[in-house]
């Protein structure tokens, strides 16, 4: 198993005998660790806590990013404790030595000191999938959320809080090509600090992940920045409960919520100009306390829809769908796709033209059609189905005469209408109508 990438600092490989009086720090095994995870970037910012062995007066430390995909240009050391006497100086990165840093250390105290070591890495990425069980009258549904977090860093990462970002954030590197550059600040030289006060791209990153991110404290130690905001949308924080343990080239699935009895609604839609002559199938909820969701948005992903079949608690597949995250308050309606156990059939019975008016020279100039249809509605499930007839007009000029068991007749703009129908089990109805429409000087009528 890879092991953190701190080493000893080993003083007959980098220097001389002007560190022969600097005491050699060894970093233990992290106490913690906190990954949050940016899916609409390549980044990933990583929270550690330690507790160091300094001595009183110079203390070094070693850190090698090797095989990693840490920006080396993001490290960050804030003490925990003593903090007024314990100055992390610098980090410097001597030359012609690759991935390799050294953090200098003045230390005020002897003994056990924690600290929090921060970084950014690339090679985490997550991605959100569901479950949804319906109960056998499919008026509710157990709702479960997954996480698949992946890592490809290059470092194991033991009991890891896993917190994710949904929604973009605006970066000024991409942290992978910061993790692979030879040097960190260019060509090799003498030895270089990071620097301070100026604000290199990578600190500019880094700020502006611990400003998005919102992480208590840290903005305190970076002091109040001004930080670019352009191109950002929405986002927010999501924390994955518990702690997991994520080798470099594993994926792991963790759950993220598990709720029952979320109010659902189904409903079947047809219309032939969006979905042919198939029904489909919609299945919608609300994000919100009575729906016993509304704690936190949900992030999007692919919901696979089951329904529960018998009391021994065998499922049969129903549908799936993917969908972007939904915030709190806000409705939610899948499309499961195309059904054959609901079934619309529309027939044209007689059409006519009728109503001609002419121009002076004896041309066609205005006239009326007249449609008329008869629609058959089947509902040939062993539980009731609410269906939704879309019918579309080739113009805003028409009028329409209805009759049979058409249900809640809506006209829902200048050329659709919809019929809603609620049926019973192995039932069926039909409804007619005729549709007037008029053309050229008859739209005048």
């Amino acid at each position: 198993m890879k092991r953190i990438i701190f080493r000893l600092l080993i003083i007959a490989a980098v220097a001389g005998s002007a560190w022969a009086k600097v005491d050699l720090v060894t970093l233990p095994s992290r106490d913690t660790v906190q990954l949050t995870i940016y899916n609409s970037a390549d980044m990933t910012l990583v929270r550690e806590s330690r507790a160091l062995t300094l001595k009183n007066g110079k203390n070094k430390l070693q850190f090698s990013w090797a095989n990693t995909l840490i920006d080396p240009t993001s490290l960050e050391m804030f003490p925990k404790a003593s903090a007024d006497k314990i100055d992390i100086a610098d980090l410097t990165y001597p030359p012609r030595v690759r991935n390799l840093g050294l953090w200098n250390i003045e230390s005020g105290v002897s003994g056990k000191v924690p600290v929090e070591i921060t970084y950014l890495t690339s090679g985490l990425s997550w991605r959100a999938f569901y479950m949804g069980t319906l109960t056998e009258d499919e008026k509710t549904m157990r709702l479960q959320g997954y996480v698949r977090v992946t890592n490809n860093s290059g470092e194991d990462y033991e009991n890891a809080q896993t917190r994710l970002i949904v929604g973009k954030v605006h970066i000024l590197d991409q942290i992978a090509q910061l993790a692979r550059r030879q040097y960190p600040y260019g060509k090799p030289g003498e030895v270089r600090p990071m620097p301070r006060s100026s604000i290199s791209r990578g600190m500019r990153t880094r700020e502006a992940i611990v400003e998005f991110a919102d992480f208590a404290g840290v903005q305190e130690r970076y002091g109040r920045k001004e930080i670019k905001k352009e191109g950002l949308s929405e986002y927010f924080l999501y924390t994955i409960e518990g702690t997991e343990t994520i080798p470099t080239g594993w994926s792991k699935r963790l759950m993220s919520f598990d709720v029952d009895e979320v109010p659902v609604v189904n409903l079947y839609k047809f219309e032939q100009e969006r979905y042919g002559n198939s029904v489909v199938r919609f299945l919608s909820f609300k994000n919100d306390e009575e729906h016993k969701l509304g704690d936190t948005p949900i992030p999007g992903g692919l919901l696979k829809v089951y329904r529960s079949a018998d009391e021994q608690g065998h499922l049969s597949y129903t549908g799936q769908s993917s969908f972007k995250y939904i915030p709190v308050d806000e409705d939610v309606e899948l499309n499961l796709g195309a059904v054959s156990d609901v079934v619309v059939e529309p027939k044209l019975m007689d059409y006519e033209t009728k109503n001609y008016r002419f121009d002076k020279d004896r041309n066609i100039s205005g006239w009326d059609e007249v449609h008329k249809f008869k629609i058959e509605v089947r509902n040939t499930r062993d539980i009731s189905a609410k269906v939704e007839v879309k019918r579309n007009f080739p113009t805003q000029y028409w009028k329409l005469q209805k009759s049979g068991e058409f249900g809640k007749f809506e006209k829902v703009d200048l050329d659709t209408v919809k019929f809603t129908l609620t049926l019973e089990p192995r039932s069926a109805k039909k409804f007619q109508y005729v549709l007037t429409t008029y053309h050229g000087v008859r739209q005048e009528k």
